[in-house]
């Protein structure tokens, strides 16, 4: 009797344990600290300074980010803007004829690194870049207009925080946008946005000046459609199939036990060994393990090509005897214009081609806790995706992974 119960307590011992690998191959056994963890979107870094979290990225070796170059977009976005004013009509965009083109800035999160990006490329490009994305730090500027150089004032640049702490708050673009309208009149001959939720944001304000030029930055559903429709002038696209693919794509190539470059390659520049390879051009940056989409400029004479719907023929579905996986997938604020109307879809989309199972947990946009709290019964998982409230935050995923 006594050896029967050994015999059945080991037993025990070893399910528990190949139940905690969270693995469906039989027999496998992986701890939680050495499975795949892909931060995406929001890259691991000091809200400050900008420099990168490496020691986040070096969890392990199956550690990667994916995003988008957001210098590269920053400068993508100025360039449009640019773009558009080098073929305007001076008469006509400069509304109160005083020979300065003034401008707003809704800026999104100044701790954020896409938001300084953006910030800086804009900056850069009107030549109103004073060494700081700060509010406020703006100098005068000059810009072609139609072959004539204007000054450029940036009437006022502002964080667009809501009343609850929410950062890239459409609703407080939407007040801000009032506002200015009001104080500045027809001194403001062009708005720009950190992001398009809150491009849209100011075009909800009801006094919102007729025919003033705004550009967004995200390529959002809504924001291509007012593109065709005349409201908006213009945004970009940090081409978010690209992206959510790409999130997706590593995790499978590192779930099925490729290493070194072909964990970056493979589905990328060349095709897996399914057939499927990500369309959009993606970059790899080797020094900080990160696999970056590029970005392209969206304006009336391209918008169509953006259109919804729009998935990359390049995914296939695998075949079944590729084996399922679960992921647990963190998603920051579940009121996030971008995530939630362009990101969060195209993952649900491509998850089920790549036979990924997806668990999807959201956050407030506000506290780290809404995340973290949700982030749990990590044994079950065969892979982890995180998107933080904070991009200093990567520290409290990596430790709830110790054990």
């Amino acid at each position: 009797m006594k050896k029967l119960l050994g015999i059945l307590l080991v037993l025990s011992v070893i399910g528990g344990i190949a139940f905690a690998g969270g693995s469906k191959d039989a027999g496998s056994v992986v701890l939680n600290k050495d499975k795949p963890l892909v931060f995406f979107n929001r890259q691991p870094s000091d809200p400050v300074t900008s420099a990168l979290d490496m020691a986040s990225m070096n969890w392990n070796d199956k550690t990667y980010y994916v995003g988008f170059d957001a210098a590269g977009g920053g400068a993508v976005q100025g360039q449009l803007i640019t773009d558009y004013l080098a073929s305007a009509d001076p008469a006509v965009i400069d509304r109160n004829g005083d020979g300065v083109i003034g401008y707003v800035l809704c800026i999104g999160d100044v701790g954020h690194n896409d938001s300084k990006a953006r910030t800086e490329g804009i900056r850069k490009a009107l030549g109103t870049w004073n060494g700081s994305t700060d509010p406020g730090k703006a100098k005068e500027g000059s810009v072609n207009v139609g072959g004539t150089t204007m000054k450029v004032v940036e009437l006022e640049g502002k964080a667009m925080t809501g009343t609850d702490g929410s950062t890239w708050n459409a609703n407080a673009a939407t007040e801000a946008m009032g506002g200015w309208a009001t104080k500045f009149g027809t001194q403001i001959d062009m708005v720009v946005s950190n992001n398009d939720g809150m491009a849209m944001g100011c075009l909800q304000a009801s006094n919102y000046p007729a025919g003033v030029p705004i550009f967004g930055y995200d390529a959002n559903a809504d924001a291509i459609e007012a593109i065709g429709a005349g409201k908006l002038t213009g945004t970009v696209s940090q081409n978010v199939d690209a992206q959510a693919a790409g999130t997706l794509q590593i995790l499978r190539n590192l779930l099925d036990g490729l290493t070194g470059a072909d964990v970056y390659t493979k589905g990328f520049s060349v095709a897996d060994a399914n057939g499927n390879k990500i369309t959009a051009p993606v970059d790899y940056r080797a020094d900080e393990k990160a696999v970056m989409a590029q970005n392209s400029g969206v304006n009336s004479s391209n918008w169509t090509q953006y259109t919804a719907g729009n998935r990359d023929a390049g995914i296939k579905q695998l075949p079944a005897s590729v084996p399922t996986k679960r992921v647990l997938l963190t998603i920051y604020n579940s009121a996030d214009n971008f995530l939630s109307s362009s990101y969060l879809p195209a993952l649900q989309y491509y998850a089920p081609l790549m036979n990924l199972d997806l668990t999807i947990v959201q956050g407030d946009g506000q506290n780290e806790s809404s995340c973290l709290d949700k982030f749990t019964n990590l044994n079950n998982y065969d892979a982890y995706a995180i998107n933080m409230v904070k991009t200093n935050s990567g520290r409290d995923y990596t430790d709830k992974l110790k054990y």
